[in-house]
């Protein structure tokens, strides 16, 4: 099938994408930038948007920089730009770790950071790491200004974020994770590439052999990505250990409420989610 007609906009500057999407976000006007979520939806009909705002010409929006002890991340950057790490230490490792999971070679070369933060799928690796590490999305309309949104308020459900549908979601600020974090991600999919059924993202340090500063999310498993607090309130103050992980990852099974479908049942993904964060704290250890 071939998407309805829709009008094409090229904006060059971030002022003139703030006033294209006040005047037309309300006729159903969309930003495109990676297009890998919405372009298919337009191919099938699913989506038919009266205007594209393509802003993959907008100066700026392609940066990846540390400032303030954040790495800010554009609305353009490509999720192939952390193929390699984007920072010199564990927060850069960790992100060149969990792009390898995300889908395949060709939509990662087209797809966005920003734009999987903004389509808020469960199933998204970088949702699961914006939650982890108490990410701040910066959105900003012609009308409102410019809003920071901390990631416990960003994501709200399905697909469903704090962002309004004037907004453009300008940048993603993650936390530069001091030296000496120890950081892992793990993902179960029934085949390389396909969604994830669960994923859980961990980070800590320590201190005399013991584990602090702890935070575990799951993704995939539930509605939106979040910390699992009561997984996190089992480390603190243990060694890193399996039987300690195993522990934690006990309370984050049955801490979660699982999506539940006729493929895969809510049971299994709290089974799931269970080796996924003992997986994720042993992949931080080594």
């Amino acid at each position: 099938m071939k998407p309805a007609p829709f009008q094409y906009h090229a904006p060059k500057t971030i002022a003139e994408t703030l006033d294209l999407l006040g005047r037309y976000a309300h006729d159903d006007g969309r930003v495109l930038a990676g297009g890998q979520s919405l372009v298919p939806t337009m191919a099938f009909r699913l989506a038919r948007p009266k205007h594209l705002i393509d802003i993959n010409g907008v100066t700026g929006l392609d940066r990846i920089k540390v400032e303030n002890g954040r790495l800010c991340i554009g609305a353009a950057v490509r999720h192939a730009a952390f193929e390699r790490p984007v920072e010199d230490g564990p927060l850069g490792r960790l992100l060149a770790s969990v792009v390898r999971h995300i889908a395949h070679g060709p939509i990662r070369a087209r797809g966005t950071f920003c734009g999987s933060i903004a389509h808020a799928d469960p199933a998204s690796e970088w949702c699961a790491v914006a939650a982890v590490l108490n990410a701040e999305m910066v959105a900003e309309s012609k009308v409102s200004g410019t809003r920071v949104i901390p990631a416990r308020e960003f994501f709200e459900g399905i697909m469903t974020t704090a962002l309004r549908e004037n907004e453009l979601l300008r940048e993603v600020r993650l936390p530069i994770l001091p030296k000496g974090t120890y950081a892992g991600f793990s993902e179960y999919s029934r085949r390389a590439g396909d969604y994830a059924i669960a994923m859980a993202v961990a980070t800590y340090r320590l201190k005399n052999g013991i584990m602090s500063d702890m935070h575990v999310a799951v993704g995939g498993a539930e509605a939106r990505p979040r910390r699992i607090a009561e997984a996190e309130r089992v480390l603190i103050g243990r060694p890193p250990n399996l039987g300690t992980f195993q522990a934690a990852a006990h309370e984050a099974r049955k801490a979660i409420d699982p999506l539940d479908d006729p493929s895969v049942s809510a049971e299994y993904r709290r089974g799931v989610v269970r080796a996924m964060v003992t997986r994720a704290l042993e992949n931080a250890v080594t």
